[in-house]
């Protein structure tokens, strides 16, 4: 049998539990760190869709606006809560209304606002198709036409009047 030193076996039992502790301490810092990456990716991916109320021209992402700073916190918080994108897009919808978004909804009379000027193109292309096809057509299969030929009294006149600015 192997003697030991006093105490070996409790510092080797201290050292290994404290090494197991560490290492289950870093695998879940680990991943608290994946799903910190995967919920900045969500916040991201969803500020990106909503528009800074007070830049206008620039998403939430994007802003450096205490207000959009405020929304991405918002965002971030509800993502935690477990709510969709969806859900919180319909939050910020409720609040600021369809402005809020960057891609507006398609539904309703939405889509006649973004279809209308491409119908109106086309139909009007269809129109001026059919006009200047009639008008081809029209001008291609009538003869010309003939002027009468003039009697002898009207070269007469004409030779008259054109007599009188002679002289």
């Amino acid at each position: 049998m192997i003697k030991t030193l006093p105490g070996f076996r409790n510092k080797m039992s201290s050292i290994l539990f404290f090494t197991c502790a560490l290492i289950l301490a870093s695998a879940a810092f680990g991943a608290e760190s994946l799903n910190e990456d995967a919920l900045q990716a969500q916040t991201k991916k969803i500020a990106k869709t909503l528009r800074c109320m007070v830049c206008q021209s620039e998403s939430v992402w994007e802003s450096n606006a205490e207000l959009a700073i405020q929304m991405r916190e918002i965002i971030r918080e509800r993502l935690m809560e477990g709510q969709t994108p969806d859900q919180i897009r319909s939050y910020f919808v409720g609040r600021y209304g369809d402005p809020i978004l960057l891609k507006p909804r398609t539904f309703g009379l939405n889509w006649l606002l973004w279809g209308g000027p491409f119908l109106l193109l086309f139909i009007g292309g269809v129109f001026l198709y059919r006009n200047i096809r009639k008008w081809v057509s029209q001008t291609a299969l009538s003869p010309p036409e003939e002027s009468p030929a003039m009697s002898e009294q009207e070269r007469q006149r004409i030779q008259q009047e054109l007599n009188s600015f002679k002289n």
